[in-house]
C-alpha cells in the first residue's frame, strides 16, 4: 500500500537540487503555469454577477484545491507506473517550490551592478524582484530593497514551502505555492484588487503565520554562527517584527535588520501611490552593497538550518 507521507530522503534531495540548479530559464516551472492559470481564470470570474470578494474567494479555492488535487493525482499515477518514479517526481516538484539558489543569484547580480556603478542596470534587476517603484532609487535604496527581498523571500521561498512539504509532501507544498502566487498577483490593496484579492491575501497570511515566526530563531542562530549577532537579531524581531503592513513579513525583515544592524522597510511608493510604512531597525544604519552578500549568507545558512529542523521533526514524528 502506498504511503503518502514524505519519505525521509525527499526533502534533502529537493534542497540539494535547488542549491545545485537554481531556476534555469530553459526548464518549465509550475509557478509560471500557476501564474498563467490565474490570468486565464480571473476575467471570467470577474464577469460573474456576484460580489467581487466572493468571486475572488472562488478563484482562490478553485486554484489552491485544484493544485493540491492535481499534484496528488499525478503522484498517484506515477506510483502506479513505478514507486521510484513517484519518488523522483516528488523530489522535482518540491525542488520547484523552493528558491534558495535563484534568490541568491538575483541578489548578487544587484550587488555586482552596484559595485560597478551601473545604477540603471541595478534598478532593472531590483524591479524584477520587488513590487515598489524604484525608478528614483540610488545605491542605498537599491541595496536596502534587495536585502529586504532576501529576508522576506526566505519565508516565501524556503521556510514555508519546506514546512508544508514536511507535513503533506509535494501536493501541500504546491498548494502553498499557488497561494503565494495568488497573493503576489491579486493580493493588492488597490482599487482593482481590494475586494477581488482579499481572500487570496488572507489565505496567504494564514499559511505564512507559523513559518514566518519560526524563521526568527533560525535566522538568529544563523546570525550567531556567522557574526555573533544572534541576540540582536532575536531582540529586533521580537520588538519590531510587527512594524510592517504585512502580519508576517516584518518578522524575518526585523531579524535580518538586527543581524546586520540595518534600518529597513519604511515609506515607499507602489504604482505611484505613497505608502507610509514604519521603519524596522530604527536605531541602525543605512544599507550598502556589501550588506547584500551578508544577507545572502544568512539566508543560505538559515535555509540549511531550517531544513535540518523540519527534517528532524519529520523523522521524529513519522
Amino acid at each position: 500500500m502506498m504511503e503518502w507521507h514524505t519519505s525521509w530522503y525527499i526533502l534533502p534531495a529537493a534542497f540539494a537540487l535547488d542549491i545545485m540548479l537554481g531556476d534555469p530559464r530553459f526548464l518549465p516551472h509550475p509557478v509560471r503555469w500557476m501564474g498563467l492559470a490565474i490570468e486565464r481564470l480571473e476575467p471570467p470570474l470577474r464577469r460573474i454577477r456576484i460580489d467581487l470578494t466572493f468571486s475572488g474567494a472562488l478563484l482562490a479555492a478553485v486554484l489552491i484545491l485544484g493544485t493540491w488535487l492535481l499534484a496528488f493525482l499525478v503522484l498517484a499515477t506515477a506510483h502506479r507506473v513505478h514507486p521510484l518514479f513517484k519518488v523522483v517526481l516528488e523530489v522535482i516538484l518540491i525542488y520547484y517550490c523552493i528558491s534558495i539558489r535563484s534568490l541568491d543569484d538575483a541578489a548578487m547580480e544587484v550587488k555586482q551592478c552596484l559595485q560597478q556603478n551601473k545604477l540603471q542596470a541595478a534598478r532593472e534587476k531590483v524591479a524584477m524582484i520587488v513590487g515598489r517603484d524604484i525608478n528614483n532609487y540610488k545605491e542605498e535604496g537599491l541595496a536596502r530593497a534587495t536585502v529586504e527581498t532576501v529576508a522576506e523571500n526566505l519565508v516565501d521561498g524556503v521556510t514555508a514551502p519546506l514546512f508544508f512539504a514536511a507535513i503533506g509532501g509535494a501536493p501541500l507544498a504546491l498548494a502553498y505555492k499557488m497561494t503565494n502566487t495568488l497573493d503576489s498577483m491579486v493580493g493588492y490593496k488597490n482599487q482593482a484588487y481590494q475586494q477581488f484579492g482579499k481572500a487570496s491575501a488572507r489565505i496567504d497570511d494564514l499559511l505564512n503565520f507559523i513559518p514566518a515566526r519560526f524563521s526568527v530563531p533560525v535566522i538568529a542562530l544563523a546570525a550567531q554562527i556567522l557574526s555573533g549577532c544572534g541576540e540582536r537579531a532575536l531582540k529586533t524581531a521580537v520588538c519590531e517584527g510587527a512594524n510592517h503592513a504585512s502580519p508576517n513579513a516584518g518578522y524575518a525583515e526585523a531579524a535580518f535588520a538586527g543581524a546586520l544592524a540595518l534600518k529597513l522597510n519604511g515609506p515607499n511608493y507602489y504604482n505611484g501611490k505613497f505608502v507610509d510604512k514604519p521603519y524596522i531597525g530604527v536605531r541602525f544604519g543605512q544599507t550598502s552593497p556589501g550588506h547584500i552578500k551578508k544577507a545572502c549568507d544568512i539566508m543560505i545558512l538559515s535555509s540549511f538550518l531550517w531544513l535540518l529542523a523540519v527534517w528532524g521533526a519529520r523523522l521524529a514524528l513519522w
